[in-house]
């Protein structure tokens, strides 16, 4: 699939990602903005309700933009920005290659806040991210792509993978 999308064979060990298994196991967290049914792995899930009850305890609230994307869906997102003139290696500075993405776990996360832009940088400058560096790692959660990460993919404020 990777090579019909103009994706180099050597991707992943150019990056340092690794293939990453789809979940067999999703149970719904909700839906997101737009109202699409959102799904996570169970313990996954589990954390994420208890992050988001501990950052409502703190004033904020967090909304799910994002989580389980099958290797497919990301091929087709690949496929769209291709189809509007987006060359391969933009797109792969932004959307990890299909079989790449922590979405296909089931783990990730996209995060964002009521009355701000969605997955965008802007996440960054909230009160809402800074209390997520603060406390994240308390549920299991990590920022997968700070500024400057080793993988070559943008700043993802907003892109949290939960770690058991």
């Amino acid at each position: 699939m990777t090579a019909t999308l103009g994706i180099p064979s050597d991707y992943g060990q150019r990056r340092g990602l690794k293939l990453q298994a789809e979940a067999t196991e999703l149970v719904s967290i909700g839906v997101n903005p737009d109202g699409r049914e959102i799904s996570m792995e169970p313990a996954a899930a589990a954390a994420w309700t208890r992050m988001r009850d501990a950052a409502s305890s703190a004033g904020l609230a967090l909304l799910v933009v994002s989580g389980f994307r099958s290797v497919e869906r990301q091929a087709e997102i690949i496929r769209g920005k291709l189809s509007k003139g987006e060359k391969i290696d933009a797109i792969l500075r932004t959307v990890a290659a299909p079989g790449y993405s922590e979405h296909h776990t089931g783990r990730a996360i996209d995060l964002g806040v009521p009355g701000q832009p969605l997955l965008t940088e802007a996440f960054a400058l909230t009160p809402a991210y800074a209390w997520l560096l603060a406390h994240a790692r308390e549920h299991g959660f990590k920022l997968s792509y700070p500024k400057g990460n080793a993988h070559e993919i943008a700043f993802e404020p907003w892109h949290w993978c939960y770690e058991d």
